[in-house]
């Protein structure tokens, strides 16, 4: 997979790796780290400023601690304030991505990415309050799917009802 030049994912609002680029002998390298924004639409903006920021700690707690971590091989959620719970996904079993930026979250520069994947146990993910440019995410998991895909040799199939 080409890298980028050093300091372009910066430019692009994607968080760069800690450290070195690799995060392991797997040589995976992280393409995304943080949490969802804790006010992450202009409508949740304009309720913190009318309950003079009561508002905030109900955002704070229904964020419930969640962090995602993106590299090339997989995806993590870790959630959870008090008891975490970790899940992960392979990138291979993602299907089908979907961009949402309504405007309240374009204002503010968040987004959420839906993905359809093929996994049993959580067939729809969704990262919501990204405060990042989450076409530019979309972009770099896309071609790193592809990759995972191409390494597994996994082959996607569109069978068509007649």
């Amino acid at each position: 997979m080409n890298q980028p030049p050093p300091g372009a994912m910066q430019q692009m609002g994607v968080s760069a790796p800690r450290g070195p680029n690799l995060a392991g002998p797997s040589g995976e390298q992280v393409l995304f780290e943080g949490q969802p924004a804790l006010v992450h639409s202009l409508g949740a903006l304009l309720l913190a400023i009318i309950t003079l920021g009561i508002a905030v700690v109900f955002f704070y707690l229904k964020r419930g601690g969640v962090s995602y971590r993106i590299t090339n091989q997989r995806l993590v959620i870790d959630k959870g304030i008090f008891s975490k719970k970790m899940e992960q996904l392979e990138l291979y079993r993602i299907a089908d991505f979907t961009v949402e930026r309504p405007f309240g979250q374009r204002v503010l520069g968040t987004g959420n990415i839906r993905l359809n994947t093929f996994d049993k146990t959580t067939p729809i993910v969704e990262l919501q309050g990204l405060k990042t440019d989450v076409v530019q995410l979309y972009e770099t998991m896309r071609a790193a799917v592809e990759t995972a895909k191409q390494q597994r040799g996994v082959r996607m199939v569109d069978y068509e009802q007649g």
